[in-house]
């Protein structure tokens, strides 16, 4: 498993995260426990550990689906700790979700109409809210062209799309907002290895334009060869933050069993 990944130099932190506090639904206790890391700009940092270890907690957290108990969540030094998903939202924090049918696309709306899913209120795409169907239209197909959707018929369905290109849509429909911090959840679960390196292609390309990613990841050849480092939970905890090239799967298991 190789992918092609220039070697990086960091910027200024994008994302600065202190001491932060996640309280459980469940039970009350800390789902994500006193957590602290940086994200800087160019860098891809993978948020690794045993499902179920608070991963999609502090996710929910950083991008204001759930409160925070205590600490500080920062997008270039602006502090954004329980804002709104909306407020968020402008800050520069765009999220791709784990499960793509539940959050990230409506299957029955087109190509087209969920290209502007989040950003239907835009000035670009609608006034007084009527969509401009012909703005919308022509931004689907800058998608379609831009990450090489397939087919191209931006009028179909997106449930006749296959995962990696569903996929692509919603990665699509993101970058071209140009976030500052971009946010992705298990970005190849269930996708042909084809798509899967066309989608590290974009998230490398992103990379370079100093743009901050984080990425969860559940996939030991995943993390080892996209990213640059590897921040691993154990029991909502840091169990360790270390650099991609300098670890090994062996101690990245370690490190998700320090606390079990």
């Amino acid at each position: 498993f190789i992918v092609d990944k220039p070697e990086m130099t960091p910027g200024e932190p994008v994302l600065e995260v202190k001491n932060l506090t996640v309280k459980s639904r469940h039970h009350g206790k800390a789902a994500v426990d006193n957590v602290s890391f940086q994200v800087r700009e160019g860098e891809i940092v993978c948020i690794a550990g045993i499902d179920g270890n608070g991963q999609s907690e502090l996710v929910e957290a950083l991008t204001g689906l759930r409160k925070c108990h205590s600490g500080s969540i920062k997008i270039n030094g602006h502090e954004i700790v329980n804002n709104t998903p909306k407020q968020i939202f402008k800050k520069g924090i765009k999220n791709i979700p784990e499960d793509r049918h539940k959050r990230g696309l409506v299957l029955d709306f087109t190509v087209s109409e969920n290209s502007i899913l989040q950003n239907y209120k835009d000035s670009r795409f609608s006034k007084n809210s009527i969509i401009n169907k012909d703005a919308m239209d022509k931004h689907a197909k800058s998608i379609i062209s831009r990450f090489d959707v397939r087919p191209t018929d931006y009028t179909q369905k997106t449930r006749a799309l296959s995962g990696g290109n569903q996929q692509k849509v919603i990665i699509g429909r993101w970058l071209l907002t140009q976030p500052d911090i971009l946010m992705l959840d298990e970005p190849t679960r269930g996708i042909d290895i084809g798509a899967k390196f066309e989608i590290y292609q974009l998230i490398q390309e992103l990379a370079k334009k100093d743009k901050g990613i984080i990425m969860i990841s559940s996939e030991m050849p995943e993390l080892l060869g996209v990213t640059d480092r590897i921040l691993v939970m154990s029991n909502g905890r840091v169990a360790g933050i270390v650099e991609t090239a300098k670890t090994s799967q062996e101690e990245i298991l370690q490190l998700a069993a320090k606390y079990l």
